[in-house]
């Protein structure tokens, strides 16, 4: 899933690196993990909202947590809920 140097493979801005973050994928190196993002969005920030919150992130690194997650959705099972 990450590439030797911490880069997952087909995005360009989500680091994985098992010593940072206890291994979870997060935002250009930097201890922001995707899922914090997420659960911004999720709470209902918007992108201008996280922009100013996080100001070490760039528009870009919103849109590719969104991508990334939704990859990392489709690549696993899923538990069927009823």
């Amino acid at each position: 899933m990450a590439a030797v140097d911490g880069r997952h493979s087909r995005f360009e801005r989500i680091t994985i690196n098992p010593k940072q973050m206890g291994g979870l994928p997060c935002v250009r190196g930097l201890r922001l993990p995707v899922t914090t993002i997420l659960g911004q969005l999720a709470a209902g920030q918007t992108h201008e909202q996280i922009l100013a919150d996080f100001p070490e992130l760039e528009a870009a690194d919103i849109f590719e947590a969104l991508e990334f997650a939704a990859e990392a959705v489709q690549e696993r099972e899923l538990p069927l809920v009823g």
